[in-house]
């Protein structure tokens, strides 16, 4: 299995990073396009993929569209496009972290370690089943009921740590700085989007929500506290 594959058209910069990630003790593998890019995903096993959004063909959003229709690596998506709608509709498609270009490279290499220890220390623990709702965190997959439903990146990263802390009620400063970071570029508001998309999933009846319940003017609470 290889570490990380960059799909990246910038030869330059793509060789810049993939030298500095080896020279860190990373396996690495290098795409020009997002077409390339898939062919390898299709063959060979990646434990994180580093995805350029501007690219010939077939464009980031498009090609990450594609990987989360089959599979779950890990992905932190690199733009010029810094504003926020680009940030959002990546990580709404099942981006992982999103990078500005041009950015530091330790700064990036700082984001790998964060996303790949989120991904593969969590994915140790146990399969977590609360209130009808199971995680299977190592194949970073959510069943209700025995029925498979579709919660991918963050918010299978959300659930995941509401699930871990049934019936304890979280702050939102807490819930946000331990699912995205607190270095991550998004506000505090997007937690609240999250919880809606979440609810919208797993709830019988999203306006009349069981499972995620909001505590007034401090944060939420996953279940019940037996």
């Amino acid at each position: 299995m290889t570490d990380i594959l960059i799909i990246d058209d910038n030869e330059e910069l793509a060789g810049l990073i993939s030298d500095f990630l080896i020279r860190e003790g990373y396996s690495v593998r290098r795409a020009a396009s997002a077409e390339e890019g898939l062919t390898l995903l299709e063959n060979e096993m990646f434990r994180l993929l580093l995805l350029d959004l501007m690219l010939p063909g077939k464009s980031g959003y498009d090609a990450l569209g594609e990987i989360r229709r089959s599979r779950n690596i890990p992905v932190i998506m690199m733009s010029a496009k810094t504003d926020d709608e680009s940030k959002i509709l990546g990580m709404d498609i099942g981006a992982d972290d999103f990078v500005d270009k041009p950015f530091s490279i330790p700064v990036l290499t700082s984001k790998i370690k964060a996303v790949m220890r989120r991904t593969y220390d969590t994915a140790e623990k146990d399969i977590l089943s609360v209130c009808g709702i199971t995680a299977d965190v190592g194949a970073r997959r959510v069943y209700k009921n025995g029925a498979e439903i579709p919660v991918k990146g963050k918010e299978f990263d959300l659930l995941v740590y509401l699930m871990e802390h049934k019936g304890q009620t979280l702050e939102r400063e807490k819930i946000f700085n331990a699912v995205w970071g607190a270095d991550c570029f998004s506000e505090l508001s997007s937690l609240s989007v999250y919880i809606s998309w979440l609810k919208a999933k797993i709830e019988d009846d999203p306006k009349n929500p069981t499972l995620i319940n909001t505590v007034y003017k401090v944060g939420y609470r996953f279940g019940d506290d037996r």
